[in-house]
This record gives C-alpha cells, sequence and structure tokens, in this order.
C-alpha cells in the first residue's frame, strides 16, 4: 500500500456490506436453492429405495423361492420326495471350495452395509438406531438364546410334523468336503445369515416401514411374511414356521427396538442345524427326519 506524503497510510475505503438473501415467503428457501421435498415425494422415495434393498436381497430371494415352489408341485414328484441343500459344496477341490465359500459369504453382506447406510442418513448412528451395538452384550446373549431355544424347539418339532404331512421337502443343512475349515465356514455362514435377515427384514424394513407411517400390525405381519415367502423352497412347513418366527422376532423389535439378540438367537439356530448337520451321526438325523 502507497504512503501519503505526509508519511501516513490512506485509509481503505470501506467495502459495503452484502445484503441478506432474501427469502421466499411460499416455500421457505433462499433464491438459487431447490426447496425441501414434500411428503408425498419423500414417501416415493422410501418406498423406492426398500424395493432396491430388498431386490438385491431377500426380496431376490423371496421371488426364486415362489418360482422354486411352483416348479416343485408342478413337477410330478411329491414334495415328500423332494430334496434341498443349504450349504453345498461349490468345488472339488478344498482350497478352492473355501474361497468360494467365503466370497459368497462375503458378498451376501453387502445389502446389509447397503441397508445400514441408508439409515444412517442425517448422521444418525444406523447400528444404535437399531440396536446392532454391543451395548448390552450379556443381556443380548441371555435373551437370543432364549429365543433360540423358544423358536428351534418347536420349529423341529414342526419340520418333523411337516416331513410326515409330505408338505416339507428334506432340507440337508450342509453338504460341504470333510475339510478343517468346515465348521468354520459353517459358523460364519450362520452369522451371516443372521445379520442379513435380522438386519434386513427386520431392523431396515420395519424403521423404513415406520417412516411411511404404517401401523404397527402391518409393519409385523409384512415384516414375518417376507422372512416365510424367502423360504418356500423348502416347502409349506418351513414357510409357516418361518412367518411364526417372523411374528415373534418383529414383535420383539418393536416392542425392544434391539436387533442384536435377534442376530444372537439367529445365529444359535443356524449353527446348531449347520455343524449338527456336519457332525452327527446318520442315525441320528434319520431319527428326526432329517437327512
Amino acid at each position: 500500500m502507497d504512503e501519503r506524503a505526509d508519511g501516513t497510510a490512506p485509509v481503505a475505503a470501506a467495502r459495503p456490506e452484502a445484503a441478506p438473501a432474501r427469502t421466499d415467503a411460499r416455500t421457505g428457501t433462499r433464491p438459487g436453492t431447490a426447496p425441501p421435498p414434500g411428503e408425498r415425494a419423500t414417501r416415493r422415495r422410501i418406498g423406492a429405495e426398500i424395493w432396491i434393498v430388498l431386490g438385491l436381497s431377500l426380496g431376490r430371494s423371496a421371488v426364486y423361492a415362489v418360482v422354486n415352489i411352483v416348479a416343485r408341485l408342478t413337477e410330478g414328484t411329491p414334495l415328500a420326495q423332494q430334496s434341498t441343500t443349504l450349504n453345498p459344496s461349490r468345488s472339488p477341490r478344498p482350497y478352492l471350495d473355501l474361497t468360494y465359500q467365503l466370497l459368497t459369504i462375503g458378498f451376501a453382506l453387502v445389502p446389509v452395509a447397503l441397508a445400514l447406510y441408508l439409515l444412517s442418513a442425517h448422521g444418525r448412528s444406523a447400528v444404535r438406531r437399531i440396536g446392532l451395538d454391543g451395548g448390552r452384550p450379556w443381556r443380548d446373549l441371555g435373551v437370543g438364546l432364549g429365543l433360540a431355544a423358544v423358536i428351534g424347539i418347536p420349529g423341529l418339532g414342526l419340520y418333523v410334523a411337516g416331513r410326515a404331512l409330505g408338505i416339507t421337502v428334506e432340507v440337508q443343512a450342509a453338504a460341504l468336503n470333510g475339510a478343517w475349515w468346515t465348521v468354520p465356514v459353517l459358523v460364519l455362514a450362520a452369522l451371516q445369515n443372521a445379520l442379513l435377515e435380522e438386519v434386513v427384514a427386520v431392523g431396515y424394513l420395519m424403521e423404513r416401514l415406520r417412516d411411511l407411517r404404517w401401523g404397527a400390525p402391518a409393519i409385523v405381519v409384512a415384516s414375518a411374511l417376507l422372512r416365510g415367502s424367502y423360504h418356500l423352497y423348502q416347502g409349506w412347513g418351513p414357510f409357516v414356521g418361518n412367518v411364526v418366527m417372523g411374528l415373534v422376532f418383529a414383535e420383539y423389535y418393536r416392542r425392544r427396538r434391539r436387533v442384536m439378540p435377534l442376530v444372537v438367537a439367529h445365529t444359535a439356530l443356524d449353527v446348531v442345524a449347520f455343524v449338527g448337520y456336519a457332525l452327527l451321526p446318520d442315525a441320528w438325523l434319520e431319527a428326526v427326519g432329517v437327512g
């Protein structure tokens, strides 16, 4: 800055203050900014989001299960003489099979990450929102194991009854090669199933339906029917059993807003089914109508 002749610095000219931006009285927004979406647009967006998440995960499985049960019912063979395998081997080469198993488990968890990401909008923690955090580990463990017992024992009885009535296919819970990694992979598969189903079918779906202002009974029934639908490929018995399980789990979540006990319960159920099938003698399995 140049000095004046008397050695003093010139005074800088004051800058005019910017006039405050005017706000549109009708929309409540400033010029050049988009107005917030209306309620109808928000509901449409949430609805589209639900369809996308389900289309990438359990909804897709439900569609395939419906087609599968139709194919089973129309092929001429009674359901009691048909079978399905839940954890098949994917290669006769053990380490390649292990690679495929881990990839399958990993990619199946991507919709879980997507659901949590979408629920974390506006800076909210999705894991705290749906109770997937570890804040109450011992209580969640106890409740989860209790739910597993309440669901698992009647569920096994329903499966046996379904097999006797001819409305349930033979379910082979595991058909992996007897490698060192078989049990750890089955445990991981059980955890993956639990996270996918409980986070998406319960936590995510019920939160989003609440955002759409559905009533509590409709939300619980929708979650339960979704759970039953993607088990239809196993027959009518597992469909009914999983709907009942879905009603119990959804009602628990509605009351407690915690999905962690449901993940514990589901993991325990699947570990017993998967690992038990892989390790128990064939005579024991045949005694309860499995295998």
